[in-house]
């Protein structure tokens, strides 16, 4: 029940930015991109602020993790995206959207966790 309610807040919100997203970028999918991106930077943020002892419920944890980032993340669409731009003979686009989202995405990854870090060492009580 956690996974599916945090799966679906995270499947709005990525609706939400991708229709945000479209005002800006009409031709190139920025709104999966900043998804995969922000997914990734809340999951280590999450991962590195558990591992650190912040109190976090299994409920929660999975909730967040698993829900909200797994339903926010899109790597289906970003393949679909991928293989549509490949069909239609546009490779450098399509090599730009991959490396840029699996960069950005690992870039942002440990961004979360440097964060994560640092709110914990300026607030030992944090999360507690």
């Amino acid at each position: 029940m956690f996974v599916g309610l945090g799966g679906f807040v995270g499947s709005v919100a990525r609706y939400s930015l991708n229709i945000f997203a479209q005002r800006y970028a009409m031709n190139w999918p920025l709104g999966t991109m900043a998804a995969n991106v922000l997914g990734c930077l809340a999951l280590g943020m999450i991962m590195e602020l558990t591992s650190r002892g912040v109190h976090m419920s299994p409920e929660l944890r999975l909730a967040l993790a698993a829900g909200f980032c797994g339903g926010f993340t899109t790597m289906s669409s970003m393949i679909y995206e991928t293989a549509t731009m490949l069909r239609a003979g546009d490779y450098l686009h399509a090599a730009l959207y991959t490396a840029g989202t699996f960069l950005f995405s690992m870039t942002a990854f440990v961004v979360g966790l440097m964060v994560a870090r640092f709110l914990v060492k300026i607030s030992p009580g944090f999360g507690n």
